[in-house]
């Protein structure tokens, strides 16, 4: 703890020194899985890269305190040993714990224990005036739950640990239509109560499958082992393809894998993203390929790449969170508007509010839960009542950059009509004055002024993508305009993105 308090009292000290002259400046975690592209002046830089430790494990509590630039895979591999695992467990191995709670993550697990900030007791965090304080649900509670990181620096956090098992058993259910792949998600949260993990995937409008998982031990003699993490190992989305394609009676198929495996199954390919970089180099896609350009498929490289190359102003990247009863139709718009497949489905619980009190029916919809034909308030369970779908829209979108901002933009008011939210971590649209009527402004601002941080710059100011032309090229000159046209053209930027990969320390890492 001696190198943790030095560290802390090194950040206080420069965050105080910014806090005497109104200086603004961002923090620096060494990574990043936001899709937000993002400029760091160093003179107006806090560096918390050095917090980036697991320390301490404690068995009898199920606890450990972590510092917030620990990332995911760091996590699980300093906790397993004891027996233990996070209850959520973020998917890309390079997520850390700080950008999870910050940011309102989650995984499969999620229709149990919630976003991954829920499994916090308590965070340590540096006030923007530079003094050092602690908040929880019970103490400094609207500092605790959650300002997409502006009302301070985090700099450790308590977590709260379940008993891990050494395999997850995992089931994959086919499903011909969006209804059913709902219906059977919903049965999988609600009625069957054994299930530690569910998500699903949509890989047509009549083609998908549901995973659920179960923690275990003990594996039946025939059960199949399947590895998803070396390199000769399949994606998982293209197993789970697979999986239900291999059995034409369309009954439920059984198999394990090792909890590691399963928890970061989708680091590999990053879901099925990947695969457009393949498509974008000309690249045949197969075992082989996928093999040999494995260093290149992990998450860590290629959120890489994608910062390096400029490419998120070409890829739709968008997380959206729907009331259950209201995500098939946000799936037909999607599939009817941008063709977008596949889709990612994970099922959550919402416990109590939501960061920044957003102005939506979503939390109504939680307290109130649904009405039948004739408006009568339907019985269900608590469960059903808090129940929201995730849909995960990840692909191609318009070549032509006005036409991407549209889709972007549409995606962004459908949600909206359907009751829903967007997470925050990727490219945000909105205006000034829609993104206030969507979040608590005089909730938000109240707390700027209590927290001594109306110098920083605000949520919306962090989140907001900037719609100028999508080349980072200046054209006002004859040679700004000609290196502008060599940026676009194919495939230079897209070689820059793995130029960076190869001499950045991330791929090293990663390698």
């Amino acid at each position: 703890m001696d190198d943790h308090t030095k560290a802390v009292a090194r950040i206080s000290a420069q965050v105080f020194s910014f806090y005497q002259d109104k200086t603004p400046f961002r923090l620096y975690h060494g990574s990043t899985n936001s899709t937000k592209s993002r400029k760091v002046d160093p003179s107006r830089m806090v560096d918390t890269s050095t917090l980036n430790h697991v320390l301490n494990v404690n068995v009898e509590s199920k606890t450990c305190l972590v510092e917030p630039n620990v990332s995911m895979d760091q996590l699980v591999d300093a906790i397993l040993p004891h027996g233990l695992v996070p209850p959520v467990v973020m998917e890309f191995p390079g997520i850390t714990v700080g950008g999870g709670f910050a940011g309102t993550a989650g995984e499969s697990s999620g229709f149990r224990y919630g976003f991954f900030g829920e499994s916090v007791n308590w965070i340590e965090i540096v006030l923007a005036n530079g003094e050092t304080v602690t908040a929880s649900p019970r103490e400094r509670e609207d500092l605790f739950e959650g300002s997409f990181g502006t009302l301070g620096v985090t700099t450790l956090l308590e977590l709260r640990l379940i008993d891990a098992k050494r395999y997850v058993e995992l089931t994959y259910h086919s499903v011909t239509s969006t209804e059913e792949a709902l219906a059977t998600m919903k049965n999988a949260c609600h009625a069957d109560a054994g299930n530690d993990y569910v998500d699903g995937i949509l890989f047509a409008p009549d083609r998908g499958v549901i995973i659920t998982g179960r923690l275990t031990d003990d594996l039946l003699a025939d059960t199949k082992v399947q590895r998803l993490s070396r390199a000769q190992d399949p994606w998982f989305y293209l197993h789970a393809e697979a999986m239900i394609t291999g059995d034409p009676a369309g009954e439920p198929m059984k198999e394990a894998t090792e909890l590691r495996d399963y928890l970061f199954r989708y680091d590999r390919g990053a879901f099925w993203t990947g695969k457009y970089a393949f498509d974008y180099f000309l690249v045949p896609f197969n075992s082989v390929t996928r093999y040999l350009l494995d260093y290149f498929m992990h998450t860590r490289v290629m959120y890489h790449a994608l910062h390096a190359s400029g490419h998120t102003k070409k890829y739709l990247i968008q997380d959206l969170l729907l009331p259950e009863h209201n995500a098939e139709a946000f799936v037909e718009f999607v599939g009817k508007e941008l063709g977008t497949w596949p889709l990612w489905l994970c099922p959550f619980v919402v416990n109590g509010g939501l960061a920044l009190h957003p102005k939506l029916a979503l939390e109504k919809e939680a307290e109130a839960g649904r009405k039948n034909s004739e408006g009568k308030e339907e019985d269900a369970g608590d469960g059903e009542k808090k129940t929201f779908i995730n849909v995960g829209v990840w692909g191609p979108g318009a070549t032509n950059y006005d036409r991407f901002v549209d889709q972007n933009r549409r995606l962004e008011r459908k949600v909206r009509e359907l009751g829903g939210i967007k997470w925050l971590y990727a490219q945000a649209y909105y205006t000034e004055d829609e993104f206030r009527e969507i979040y608590d402004q005089k909730w938000y601002e109240g707390l700027r002024e209590k927290y001594f941080t109306t110098h920083l710059p605000t949520v919306f100011e962090k989140v907001r993508v900037d719609l100028s032309p999508a080349s980072e090229v200046e054209t006002t000159s004859w040679s700004g305009w000609v290196r502008s046209a060599a940026w676009n053209t194919w495939p230079v930027s897209g070689l820059y993105g793995v130029y960076k990969t190869l001499i950045g320390r991330d791929y090293l890492l990663a390698k």
